[in-house]
């Protein structure tokens, strides 16, 4: 394991681009804009948020350094005793053309003027709107969500491209979603709630999907709700009709999955430590190999905080360490972590 970038702000999703650079999301430093009056905010005590139109980023790693692409994009925050940020959630190729994910936005967020969206980064430097993902969310409600901790705007967290078009991962309302980057066209793949009765105080049925991939089908992890009881969450293996099933159990708050070119699937546990996600879970991210018999191995720990994973061309493992509960300092890293 070694530091491959540091100077990050709450990093999440990481790709390599085609040009051979790793480009990192990361959800930025937050905000001091409230909305409260504007629109309706998400309640405590996660809410009500607080955002900015500019604190955010995507980043290219050169020799280390995170050098921003394109103008900065929205952040926001929860409110305190701890916040915890969001902005832009991951990043996803189609060819040359880079796509972000961005989930720090919207008026429940602290940032009225911009939504909840795909966007494209322009080579100019500007971004265009693709999919306007509030909107979606507004008009198309999941049929089961969480009264008790409801995201208007969501919390959108993975995207990867599949054949042309874009799917992202919402884990509070819980679904999967297609966007066409060509048409903007938003469709819904998974409601995920719909398998599960009405959360109840944060009934452990709860899923919450957060990472995605694709492997000939798409598998996608969940965080589960809080506190954490290790060893509940599960990967999900989910045809491209909507309909899943249990691949994988025994996991612990998953945040990243990757597959090897030699079937085995790579899972990024960010906390293992029974109860909140609080300072005593520095440390406990694992990454754990799922081989194709479904025989689990433990092959790195100690990650602090991790938010997600890829696998790089030289195939070694990339990982934004540090991502969440960060103060803005730039403490955020990306770690490269060699396994056999």
């Amino acid at each position: 394991m070694s530091v491959f970038a540091t100077g990050l702000n709450n990093p999440r999703g990481l790709k390599f681009g085609p040009d051979g650079f790793l480009y990192v999301a990361e959800g930025g430093i937050g905000g001091s804009n409230s909305t409260i009056g504007q629109c309706v905010q998400v309640v405590p005590p996660v809410g009500p948020y607080t955002g900015s139109d500019t604190n955010a980023r995507v980043s290219r790693i050169v020799n280390g350094i995170p050098v921003p692409v394109g103008d900065p994009l929205p952040s926001s925050q929860t409110a305190p005793p701890p916040s915890f940020v969001s902005g832009v959630g991951d990043i996803a190729f189609i060819g040359d053309t880079l796509y972000a994910l961005l989930a720090g936005a919207g008026c429940s967020h602290g940032v009225p003027t911009v939504p909840n969206e795909v966007i494209r980064l322009n080579d100019d430097g500007s971004w265009t709107q693709i999919a306007d993902l509030s909107a979606f969310l507004a008009a198309n409600p999941v049929q089961n969500p969480d009264p008790d901790d409801f995201e208007p705007d969501g919390t959108w967290y993975s995207m990867i491209e599949v054949r042309g078009d874009l799917y992202a991962v919402e884990p509070n309302h819980q679904e999967i979603d297609r966007i066409s980057p060509t048409t903007g066209e938003v469709s819904r793949v998974v409601d995920v709630s719909a398998s599960y009765p009405p959360p109840t105080n944060k009934n452990r049925a709860w899923v919450g999907p957060t990472a995605l991939a694709y492997h000939g089908n798409f598998f996608f992890g969940n965080l589960g709700p809080f506190p954490i009881e290790p060893g509940t969450q599960q990967v999900r293996k989910l045809t491209p009709s909507g309909q899943f099933k249990t691949w994988a159990t025994g996991l612990t708050t998953v945040l990243g999955l990757a597959f090897d070119d030699r079937d085995r699937l790579y899972v990024l546990e960010s906390m293992t430590n029974p109860g909140l996600p609080d300072p005593s879970q520095a440390g406990s991210g694992k990454i754990v190999r799922i081989d194709p018999s479904g025989a689990q191995t433990v092959v790195a720990s100690g990650l602090s905080f991790p938010t997600a994973m890829t696998i790089g061309p030289d195939g070694a493992l990339y990982v934004s360490n540090i991502g969440l509960g960060a103060p803005p300092l730039g403490l955020g890293q990306v770690l490269r972590i060699t396994v056999p």
